[in-house]
């Protein structure tokens, strides 16, 4: 923009300086130096001194051969799992919810704050919250289960595996869930009306209104919760960490708990955690591609390859 000669457009360079130096001191450089030291015999607590290794793939190696390793990314992979389908599956039936024209759901302000409300509250709160609820030999559940005569004598929670597994999922879904209602309710409002409207004229029921025009409309945004979700999901480390530490017999150890304690714990080898951290980015990487191609509109890229045989064509016919 100019004005009597005045470049205004450069003091948004200017806005932006503080944002660009923090993110390659504080992202880009940290990213780099993870991605050096995986090739590197770094390890041990206050050493800044490396040397390549002459196998440069020996930490990797390690890391693929380490059973604890691929546990952590099979714990990852069905704790994500078990919180984001049922996550999914109640923020699509809240959006359709808030969204029906027939419902005219009163007081939808005040219902969003509280379902989203989970989503701000701090993990270690959250995490510290259920540790006490499900404690042994006393707390909350126990207390609740024998009172129902549910049980006979306290149980210990947080030593049975998959019921530790099925708090973090909870956790986790329920922390979340919130947020995808947000974002799916933000997709649907993003869809013509007279969609809709046009559907209610012709005696469409809400069912049919939901699964024949809102939720194919909606599979970009479906996509996006799906990938956030996923690399979120691939991520956990709060919750896992600060409600059992991990246990019981590594039951709720995830693949970010483990780079932890390779990194912090014991002998610090952070050649094998960066090592592990840029096995997790691939693995990621990968299901997004996957989630990209099995979620891609066939549709369109059906028209898009007759559209290049059309054109094709016309030139051919050009050249003759």
């Amino acid at each position: 923009m100019h004005k009597k000669g005045i470049n205004y457009a450069k003091y948004g360079y200017y806005f932006s300086i503080p944002f660009v130096l923090a993110y390659l001191i504080f992202s880009l450089y940290p990213t780099i130096y993870t991605v050096i030291i995986g090739f590197t015999d770094l390890r041990g607590l206050g050493r800044t001194s490396f040397t390549f290794l002459s196998d440069p793939f020996e930490n990797f190696k390690s890391i693929l051969a380490n059973d604890t390793f691929k546990k952590s990314v099979v714990n990852t992979a069905v704790i994500w799992i078990m919180n984001f389908i049922p996550q999914i599956l109640l923020a699509l039936l809240l959006t359709a919810w808030f969204t029906n024209r027939r419902f005219k759901v009163k007081g939808q302000g005040a219902f969003k704050v509280l379902i989203y409300m989970p989503n701000i509250i701090t993990a270690a709160t959250i995490a510290i919250l259920f540790n006490s609820l499900f404690g042994y030999p006393k707390g909350p559940v126990n207390d609740l289960f024998i009172s129902l005569g549910l049980l006979d004598a306290p149980a210990n929670f947080h030593m049975q595996i998959w019921t530790s597994k099925g708090v973090v999922a909870f956790i986790q879904f329920w922390m979340w869930y919130g947020n995808s209602m947000i974002v799916l309710i933000a997709g649907v409002l993003g869809i013509n009306p007279t969609l809709f409207e046009a559907a209610e004229v012709d005696g469409a029921t809400p069912t049919q209104i939901f699964f024949k025009i809102t939720l194919p409309r909606l599979k970009t945004i479906l996509l996006y919760v799906l990938i956030t979700s996923m690399v979120g999901g691939l991520q956990m480390y709060d919750i896992p960490k600060l409600y059992l530490w991990g246990g019981p017999d590594n039951a709720t150890l995830t693949a970010n708990v483990f780079i932890h304690n390779q990194a912090f714990s014991g002998s610090y080898l952070y050649n094998r955690a960066a090592a592990a951290s840029m096995l997790m980015f691939l693995i990621i990487v990968v299901l997004s591609i996957a989630m990209f191609y099995l979620m891609r509109d066939r549709g369109e890229q059906k028209l898009r390859r007759q559209e290049r045989a059309r054109l094709r064509a016309l030139k051919q016919e050009a050249s003759v």
